[in-house]
């Protein structure tokens, strides 16, 4: 497994090692024991998630404020726009992002810590994005920041308007969310 680092402290691009030939191809998406010494990481999942958008859905900017949760993103078909929101205040980059394009082709994943926001855009007609947890999902300690927040300045590849559930829609900026200290 390669393992590249990100401008925001923590969040890592994982791209897996793929053993392909004339029949297809096979890697290991998750191994605790190489995630943990290819990444210094060692947590335990509790929660797998699988999410499927059509073409222009952007999901987030989601976090959970209570129990916060680390979570481990692919794409397992389709195409995706990944993003990470630093949303510690105490980060020298808070408010700040991320963005890495996931895909089936390409196999890579992204890891991102507690403490931070995760978005995704689907780029392909269809996008299936798979993402294990550290924390299972408490509706009460979930939050949402606004896709769109020109004090982030996510550079989102779109072409339109994204299609947003109204949660999305109405998600406050991050000047009025509640964040990480």
């Amino acid at each position: 497994m390669k393992v590249q680092t990100t401008s925001l402290d923590g969040v890592l691009v994982l791209e897996p090692t793929v053993f392909a030939d004339a029949r297809g191809f096979f890697f290991e998406s998750f191994n605790a024991r190489t995630f943990r010494e290819a990444t210094g990481i060692d947590r335990d999942f509790v929660q797998d998630n699988h999410s499927h958008s059509s073409r222009g859905v952007l999901r987030g900017i989601h976090y959970q404020l209570i129990r916060p949760q680390g979570k481990l993103v692919r794409v397992a078909s389709g195409r995706a726009f990944d993003v990470a929101v630093d949303l510690r205040r105490s980060s020298k980059t808070f408010g700040h992002w991320v963005g890495v394009e996931l895909s089936a082709e390409n196999r890579r994943q992204i890891w991102i810590p507690a403490g931070f926001g995760h978005a995704f855009l689907a780029l392909s007609e269809l996008a299936d994005v798979l993402y294990k947890t550290t924390e299972y999902w408490f509706a009460q300690y979930d939050r949402a920041i606004a896709w769109n927040d020109p004090m982030i300045g996510i550079d989102w590849p779109l072409r339109g308007e994204p299609v947003l559930a109204p949660r999305d829609a109405g998600a406050p900026p991050l000047a009025d969310a509640e964040t990480f200290d």
